[in-house]
């Protein structure tokens, strides 16, 4: 008979946190263990979670705006503090996970409390404030790039490079290879910007396309993402100049779409990043300037330095820069084809297995969990009265 382990994931409220966490919990799920994840109201709004994953909402206050901002933080993180101890102690998991965000510090407070293993995942090239906090106080802390930020010195044995989860129909792009493009045939270009669009991709990528010259344009598909406010501005553009395009506000078939790219221009979030390396497709990457420590710069490093993508901070993204990489990638002879290898070079295809192996290696061994579990049916409150005396950080 297999012991079925616990595992409670906890993770911020936004795409970047939880779709990890998705990933993971399916995988340890699909390996027969039992899940549940913490976020909060926002955080299990988002869609893809595992049909059998228990949800749980704590409170846990961001840490901001000033005296009272913090007080009010601090009350909520205590409360969620208290709230998970009693989860855990009923839920029993074996390894705590976090996946950063506010929401994720309870949870992880809880688990030294309650001495219970655990394991930190960063998404992103810089730790955030949260994972950066815990990272000397945990058991080890997964990452996706080998060029890491801002990662507490002295605690660089705990760091391990497992990348960062992609969906299945991501690696099968992956595996079918970069499409082929002959001299005279269509060239692809899939534009994306964050969740719901970037202006400035509105503004510069179709001012670029028009600089381009005709026999290229008269070969050329775009299918790009727009805020609502730009759809019809820049529809009309692409109207003007022939060039047949598709504009959304949310591209629903992503994987098939980049599947069909030759080239793709976006942001640089972590999971954008991550994908397009592990596809293997050629990027300009427009790195958020707003983002917190200007992570986004740092998720392009590999990539950039592999020769798979090409990264311009946003005052430097023009027209004319991008219209000339574009005409260079798609007239060079074998250009494109390198660069989607070195792109693949950096991908990551086995993150979530990779992931749920190292975090499976900080759970007990089965026997032990059968004697646990048959302990815990036995009697539960003796169970929770020797979970109570265990101590830990506060």
């Amino acid at each position: 008979m297999t012991a079925t382990r616990h595992f409670l994931l906890a993770a911020g409220g936004t795409g970047g946190h939880m779709l990890p966490a998705y990933a993971l919990a399916a995988e340890l799920i699909a390996r027969g263990h039992r899940v549940a994840l913490v976020s909060d109201d926002r955080g299990l709004k988002i869609p893809g979670a595992p049909a059998d994953m228990e949800t749980h909402v704590l409170p846990a206050g961001r840490v901001s705006g000033g005296p009272v901002g913090w007080l009010r933080a601090a009350l909520a993180i205590r409360k969620g503090r208290r709230m998970a101890i009693d989860l855990i102690r009923d839920f029993d998991p074996a390894v705590v996970v976090g996946f950063g965000g506010y929401p994720s510090l309870p949870s992880l407070l809880a688990a030294g409390a309650t001495k219970r293993p655990r394991v930190l995942h960063e998404q992103n090239a810089v730790l955030g404030r949260v994972n950066r906090m815990m990272a000397p106080r945990v058991d080890a802390v997964a990452v996706a790039y080998h060029n890491i930020q801002r990662f507490p010195a002295g605690h660089e044995a705990k760091l391990h490079i497992t990348g960062n989860p992609v969906r299945d129909e991501i690696v099968a792009i992956r595996d079918d290879g970069f499409p082929p493009l002959p001299e005279d045939g269509i060239f692809r270009l899939l534009v994306v910007g964050g969740s719901l669009g970037a202006t400035v991709l509105s503004e510069v990528v179709p001012a670029a396309i028009a600089m381009l010259p005709r026999a290229l344009l008269d070969r050329l598909q775009v299918v790009q993402q727009c805020r609502e406010d730009d759809i019809e501005t820049v529809r009309g553009k692409y109207a003007e100049l022939g060039v047949a395009a598709e504009c959304a506000p949310y591209i629903r078939d992503f994987p098939e779409r980049l599947r069909w790219a030759h080239m793709v221009i976006a942001r640089a979030g972590a999971s954008t990043v991550a994908e397009l390396a592990c596809a293997g497709r050629p990027a300009i990457f427009v790195p958020y300037p707003h983002a917190m420590d200007d992570h986004q710069t740092y998720n392009v490093v590999d990539l950039v330095q592999a020769g798979g993508a090409i990264a311009f901070q946003q005052p430097d993204f023009t027209a004319a820069e991008v219209a000339k990489h574009i005409q260079r990638m798609a007239l060079e002879p074998g250009t494109l084809e390198e660069a989607a290898e070195r792109a693949a070079s950096c991908g990551l295809p086995n993150a979530t297995r990779d992931l749920a192996d190292l975090v499976e290696s900080f759970a007990a061994p089965p026997m032990m969990d059968v004697i646990r579990v048959g302990a815990t049916s036995r009697s539960a409150s003796v169970a929770s009265g020797v979970a109570a005396t265990r101590t830990g950080d506060r």
